[in-house]
């Protein structure tokens, strides 16, 4: 295997913990990501509650989550079929599944809020509609994630960081989110530096958080496991072409669509927003050769948030449809 790639992306505004604002930096390596506790509030039955939307009868500030896992022994490629299992408190930082005890007074054991469970499609790629996590005592603001095999052996038990600031969503949220339930603010929270599972470093756990509270957060997020081996991800012979993500993913301004063809082909690609409804034509039913095809977007009025490319196909083989999960900033 190559030497990994450090990629270390630090954010302007950094205080000190003390103060309320902590180190959002975020170093990303080949490597598998850190492992951690699944708490005392794990899913009872995940497989039961496989799930985009997660919200169920909670509130708050609405709040997309997009996690892509990779594979540390196929050099980090996006990995396909794999199980994911989240879970996350409400905004007074409550669990579903759980309460009338001294650790959650509040009793929520016959009900399943804030948990949901999907499978990585080509790109790696899992995503949820949720509401931004609230806290509670001795814990920052965090995600739970459970990785498995598609035969359900467990890869990665691990969790999501957020980051801290006067200028985070975590900061927004609790101090100026009133209008939407959260009365906490921030008071008596603990920073990332404080908290038990992340005081030893959020380098490989820290995620992105973009977005507003009007128009709602997006949280996009890596997690690394150790796979299986795979083999080269050839161009498929059935489908005579290949999709890959887009890139960069998210993106700000402008965005390139691969796609590689064995022949000349006839392609669409649309881009729609979760709720189906067609926000743009990139191109329509055009002509292309064979080889290498950038098909590039820009992003116009799109608003921040997640969106669904579809892509046709039509070549000799066949009529085609591709999926791409598709992030603005």
């Amino acid at each position: 295997m190559a030497a990994p790639i450090l990629i270390h992306c630090r954010n302007d505004e950094e205080e000190d913990s003390t103060t309320g604002v902590v180190d959002n930096t975020i170093s990303t390596t080949c490597a598998v990501t850190n492992s951690e506790t699944e708490g005392p509030f794990p899913t009872k039955s995940p497989s039961t509650l496989v799930q985009t939307n997660i919200v169920g009868d909670r509130t708050g500030v609405p709040f997309t989550i997009a996690i892509t896992v990779q594979n540390v022994n196929a050099n980090c490629a996006n990995l396909q079929g794999a199980i994911v299992d989240i879970w996350h408190c409400d905004k007074d930082g409550n669990y579903s599944e759980y309460g009338g005890t001294g650790m959650q007074s509040a009793n929520y054991t016959s009900v399943h809020f804030l948990r949901g469970r999907q499978t990585t499609d080509a790109n790696g790629l899992v995503s949820f509609t949720s509401i931004f996590p609230g806290w509670y005592q001795s814990r920052a603001t965090h995600i739970h994630v459970h990785i498995y095999k598609p035969n359900g052996t467990s890869l990665l038990v691990t969790q999501i960081a957020f980051p801290e600031g006067t200028n985070s969503a975590v900061y927004n949220v609790n101090v100026n989110g009133t209008s939407y339930g959260y009365t906490k603010g921030m008071t008596g929270y603990t920073y990332n530096a404080n908290d038990n599972v992340f005081s030893d470093g959020t380098s490989n756990e820290m995620s992105t958080v973009t977005g507003s509270l009007t128009a709602g957060y997006v949280l996009t997020h890596t997690i690394y496991v150790a796979g299986a081996i795979l083999g080269t991800d050839d161009i498929s012979k059935n489908k005579n072409f290949k999709v890959d993500q887009n890139y960069p993913n998210p993106f700000r301004e402008e965005t390139v669509f691969p796609i590689v063809l064995n022949e000349a082909s006839t392609v669409d690609v649309e881009l729609y927003d979760i709720s189906g409804r067609k926000m743009v034509t990139v191109i329509n039913n055009q002509r292309l050769a064979s080889g290498n095809q950038d098909i590039k977007m820009s992003r116009n009025q799109l608003k921040a948030g997640m969106y669904v490319a579809k892509i046709v196909i039509e070549n000799s083989k066949g009529r085609f449809v591709e999926d791409l999960k598709v992030m603005v900033h």
